[in-house]
């Protein structure tokens, strides 16, 4: 069995001494980026202050890009995407106060050709935020919204993230006309020959949480992603204040995945005013046209359940996976809401969507402030499982503004992902107020 700490050492193989931060800080170009274009070789090549000034500055897995909460510009929406020929694409936005993201919102693509151990930036464009990386049909797709609260739009990439179509009209993958919406990297999973994807309606409102109504997308394998009429979506389910005694105060950043039984269904994080541990499975009709959720019936206990996560399933296992934000019993003794608590990184498994076990903690800070490990999106590679991860940690320059303000895309991965246990975690795991691991005979 391949223990995390071995995993830990592959992670830490580059650290701030030799770590090239590819997009600079950003702070000069963002008011320059239009459409997509090549990147100059200097702008592949800056190596960051964070290396030169500090170089015992170590931060967990390899750096993909750096931005220092001088520059008012922090890290968002981690994506990552395997290409056909192995070669690995990430993606992130910005926001804050330096971002424009209420305006014209900034996401950059990076490529690695060696299997995540160096990176480089292949473009960056606007008018993208909370957007997914996905592969379908040969062809590299980022599909998200045009700013914060903006419309859907979707871009194909055909040679690996270097260009990129651009949304302009109907035609060329501007989904919606008019309105708001809300998303994040979320998976696009192919089922009964549609592809199914989840988005929020936020047009209700202006309560941050409260204003997301849950509602599923969907398209033929065969169809024109880029075309508006390619796609169909279904109603949107509105909260309802009066859910669980008024507790129920949000659910967004769902999940489309297919149950055991084969219909997809939209799992998505929530908020209930507790302990964060809850998530929201909403059905969705054969045709994609009508979604249901009773929060009575469709309410399900699941770790780290208040922070984004990606759920996929792996045919080897026969069971669904997740990297989640777990909340330990110490940091839950110590106060603070469930969804600022994203210092511990954990693993999860399960074979019926309801039931969710701990399997391993793969990444902790003991601090929840001013380090996180949060909105991890990933893939399986083999026995692997490679992530990229919106990092708070330490950099020699103060760190970051706060723990949802990353200053880090972090790349990682988890060998023999499959064979992982409690007692394989990165930290002693009593010390967090978890019980010991069984010992084996």
């Amino acid at each position: 069995m391949t223990s995390v700490n071995a995993i830990k050492q592959y992670d830490h193989r580059r650290n701030a001494a030799v770590i090239l931060v590819i997009a600079i800080t950003f702070g000069w170009m963002i008011g320059d980026w239009g459409g997509s274009r090549r990147v100059s070789a200097e702008e592949r090549t800056q190596v960051s202050d964070v290396a030169e000034a500090f170089p015992q500055v170590e931060v967990p897995g390899v750096v993909i890009d750096h931005s220092p909460a001088s520059s008012g510009l922090y890290i968002g929406s981690p994506s990552i995407a395997i290409l056909p020929n192995g070669a690995y694409v990430a993606s992130h936005d910005f926001f804050g106060p330096k971002s424009g993201e209420h305006s014209s919102a900034t996401t950059a693509i990076f490529r690695s050709e060696d299997r995540g151990r160096t990176w480089t930036l292949a473009t960056h464009f606007k008018d993208a935020f909370w957007c997914n990386l996905f592969v379908h049909n040969g062809s590299l797709y980022l599909f998200g919204t045009t700013r914060h609260h903006g419309l859907l739009v979707i871009r194909r990439s055909d040679d690996g993230g270097i260009t990129w179509t651009e949304p302009r009209d109907a035609e060329t993958g501007v989904l919606t006309e008019a309105g708001e919406y809300h998303t994040s990297a979320v998976p696009v999973v192919a089922h009964s020959g549609r592809l199914w994807r989840a988005v929020e309606d936020a047009s209700n409102g202006k309560k941050w949480g409260a204003r997301y109504g849950a509602m599923m997308m969907s398209a033929p394998v065969d169809a024109d992603l880029l075309r508006r009429e390619s796609w169909t979506f279904s109603n949107v389910i509105n909260r309802d204040p009066k859910w669980m005694e008024g507790r129920f105060e949000a659910f967004l950043e769902g999940n489309a995945v297919v149950s055991p039984a084969g219909h997809v269904v939209d799992i998505m994080r929530m908020h209930d005013g507790g302990q964060g541990g809850k998530a929201a499975i909403v059905r969705i009709s054969r045709d994609g046209e009508q979604a249901t959720f009773d929060p009575m019936r469709d309410t399900i206990e699941f770790p780290g359940g208040a922070k984004k996560f990606t759920i996929r399933f792996d045919p080897q296992s026969q069971a669904y996976w997740s990297l989640t934000n777990l909340v330990v019993p110490i940091a839950r003794q110590a106060g603070g809401a469930a969804a600022s608590i994203r210092n511990t990184l954990a693993l999860v498994k399960s074979t019926d969507l309801k039931s969710w076990e701990t399997k391993c903690i793969l990444l902790y800070h003991p601090d929840t402030e001013k380090h996180a490990f949060q909105y991890p999106d990933w893939q399986f590679d083999g026995d692997d499982l490679i992530a990229a991860i919106r990092t708070a940690f330490d950099d020699g320059q103060g760190g970051a503004h706060r723990a949802h303000d990353a200053n880090y895309l972090t790349f990682h991965r988890f060998i023999d992902f499959r064979t992982l246990e409690m007692s394989d975690s990165i930290v002693d795991i009593t010390s967090l107020g978890l019980p010991s691991p069984p010992k084996l005979d």
